[in-house]
């Protein structure tokens, strides 16, 4: 085998080493590389590297714009597109801060709908999970802080916007998630209900009616509210309660005809 002389071999990983310190660039390398580039280049630059899919080389750019040129001829459309950046990243808390933040600057923008509608839609997918179209877990059962964050957001859009491209989407979204939120409920009126706690979980069962009085939870609430009566020994307020869910749901697998029987409490069954 023939071997490289030692000047050779000296060489030889100098340049590669020289080749490899030309490759790798630090955040301050990039950031004096835009020293003195125009706004429009930025952008041009940023919106060519956005369709491209080099979606850190875009937001390099369009950060640059919003940093250098805020009221600049393109620091609006900069900032919008920033939005969708971060959102195609997975970074939904940039996005969600970047979107609240074009909010409060432009609250009168022509687009500033789609800002909430993005807001929303990273919160959407914050709280999601790889799992749930699965059907292998029950993200009701989890802390759904993201989740009422994006119910909050679209609730916000198709009121401000009720005509707006992106409220047809968000009011079905708006319905999913109202159902996911009153379940969780639900889930905690349960768990109180096991342990005893039956003023907690008449509670939990009156703010799904109160704050979700669409959702398909409330005839559970209504249940959860009967039985949590009966364990406090209120037998008047189980029985108006029981009318409400007969009305309602006549079929309720709770129900026996007119007749409620309680799952967690030990107490006699309840007539109408």
């Amino acid at each position: 085998m023939h071997l490289i002389s030692s000047p050779a071999r000296l060489a030889a990983l100098l340049l590669a080493g020289a080749l490899l310190a030309g490759c790798a660039s630090t955040p301050e390398d990039e950031e004096a590389e835009l020293d003195g580039v125009a706004e429009r280049e930025l952008y041009e630059e940023g919106r060519e590297a956005l369709e491209g899919g080099r979606l850190t080389t875009a937001i390099n750019r369009l950060e640059a714009i919003d940093t250098r040129f805020p009221f600049g001829e393109h620091a609006e459309q900069a900032q919008l597109e920033l939005i969708y950046a971060y959102y195609e990243t997975d970074d939904w808390e940039a996005a969600r801060a970047a979107a609240s933040r074009f909010i409060r600057l432009h609250p009168e923008h022509p687009q500033v709908d789609y800002a909430y509608y993005m807001r929303g839609l990273a919160a959407w997918q914050a709280g999601r999970f790889s799992l749930e179209g699965l059907r292998l877990i029950d993200i009701s059962k989890r802390d759904l802080g993201a989740t009422r964050d994006a119910y909050s957001d679209f609730s916000e859009l198709v009121q401000r916007f009720p005509d707006s491209q992106y409220a047809p989407d968000a009011r079905q979204r708006i319905v999913y998630l109202r159902n996911l939120l009153a379940r969780h409920e639900l889930h905690v009126a349960d768990f109180y209900l096991r342990k005893g706690a039956y003023v907690a979980a008449v509670e939990r069962g009156r703010w799904v009616l109160e704050n979700y009085p669409q959702s398909q939870a409330t005839r559970d609430a209504l249940a959860m509210m009967v039985e949590g009566y009966l364990g406090l020994d209120m037998r008047d307020r189980a029985r108006e309660t029981l009318r409400v869910l007969i009305d309602n749901a006549p079929d309720h697998e709770r129900l026996d005809g007119r007749t409620f029987r309680p799952q967690h409490v030990d107490a006699r069954p309840v007539s109408v």
